[in-house]
């Protein structure tokens, strides 16, 4: 898949910091965009920022992960099948408020876990029946690498999430549908605004936009910085009995 190809991208979860700064990239190159979010007047700057110093079509889209049942109402009526499909949605919960509330917890797992795979899953079966590359591109986290006490059930909802698109990339391997997975660290977003990041493992919106855009016209699979890579090797090395007792 050559992101450099002017064929329309969906955005789903289109407010995030993330999904704005991959929509400039992507209109920069020309593709038609087509913004998903749930509450459209947050993201309406957007649509005539792009377009006016992009010239490409923006379009707007209402759209709710949690609205199981109407995601192929919601693809039928947009107004073109996109070629490219992006997921930015995620929650981020405070962990022990999510451990504690059963019904936020079904909350955070459905909306990084449930409503992403199974829209992507709906988009995957249109894409992989045309005759011309396609993509999904799924935003996970290396926090669904390994448990951590700090955010174990974001943790677990991204480790599906993670799970989920490997299979589907092994579904469509045959096919000219490619599926990527990108697995950020620290992100400096409105999402961690309030965690304490270290600069030297944190990256920003655009730097990632940047990256992903790179990784699908090489077609990666997996998107990991090479920082991450290594820690996280090394964080899943460590023992069972040793890792419980380490706190951070």
């Amino acid at each position: 898949m050559n992101a450099k190809r002017s064929c329309p991208v969906l955005i789903l979860g289109a407010k995030s910091d993330i999904a704005r700064a991959l929509a400039d990239q992507f209109a920069a190159r020309g593709h038609p965009l087509q913004l998903a979010a749930r509450d459209l007047a947050a993201i309406e700057r957007d649509r005539d920022d792009l377009a006016l110093r992009h010239g490409v079509p923006v379009s707007l889209h209402y759209f709710d992960a949690l609205e199981l049942d109407k995601f192929e109402e919601f693809l039928d009526n947009l107004p073109e099948l996109p070629r490219i499909v992006v997921c930015t949605i995620g929650l981020l919960p405070d962990q022990d408020e999510a451990a504690r509330d059963s019904a936020l917890a079904r909350h955070v797992i459905n909306s990084n876990l449930t409503g992403p795979v199974l829209i992507l899953e709906a988009a995957g079966r249109r894409l992989s029946a045309l005759d011309e590359s396609t993509a999904l591109i799924g935003i996970s986290s290396v926090a669904g690498d390994r448990g951590r006490a700090r955010n174990y059930v974001y943790g677990a909802a991204k480790a599906g999430f993670s799970a989920w698109l490997s299979g589907m990339h092994q579904k469509y391997a045959r096919s000219r549908l490619h599926v990527m997975t990108i697995k950020p660290g620290f992100v400096a977003t409105a999402m961690t605004e309030r965690m304490d990041l270290p600069k030297i493992l944190t990256t920003t919106p655009e730097r990632l936009a940047r990256r992903i855009v790179a990784s699908l016209d090489r077609r990666r699979i997996v998107h990991y910085d090479m920082k991450w890579r290594v820690i996280m090797a090394i964080v899943k090395l460590i023992p069972e009995r040793m890792y419980a007792r380490l706190r951070f």
